[in-house]
C-alpha cells in the first residue's frame, strides 16, 4: 500500500523536479555568463584608461626599471601620470 503511494507522488514531483534542474541549469548558465560578460567588460575599460599614459612617448621616459622617468620617478607608468605636466614629446 505504502509502495503504491510512494510511486504515485514521485510521478506527481517528478515534472516538477525537472523543472527546477532546468531552470537551476539556466539560472547558473546566465549567471556565468554575465560573469565573463562582465570580466570582459572591465578588462576593456582599464585597457583604454592605460593607454592614456603617455610616458613612452616622454623625452623624460628612460625605459629602465630603476629610474622610469627621471622628473617623476613615482609617478611613472601609473595613472597619476595621464595628466602629468612635465609632458614632453621627444
Amino acid at each position: 500500500m505504502f509502495q503504491i503511494a510512494y510511486s504515485y507522488l514521485v510521478e506527481a514531483i517528478e515534472p516538477l523536479v525537472n523543472l527546477l534542474r532546468l531552470l537551476f541549469a539556466c539560472l547558473l548558465l546566465t549567471i556565468c555568463g554575465w560573469s565573463l560578460f562582465s570580466l570582459l567588460l572591465d578588462a576593456l575599460t582599464r585597457a583604454k584608461q592605460m593607454h592614456k599614459i603617455p610616458c613612452t612617448q616622454c623625452r623624460f621616459f628612460t625605459n629602465n626599471y630603476s629610474l622610469k622617468c627621471t622628473v617623476n620617478p613615482g609617478t611613472a607608468n601609473t595613472e597619476k601620470a595621464i595628466d602629468c605636466s612635465d609632458y614632453q614629446t621627444h
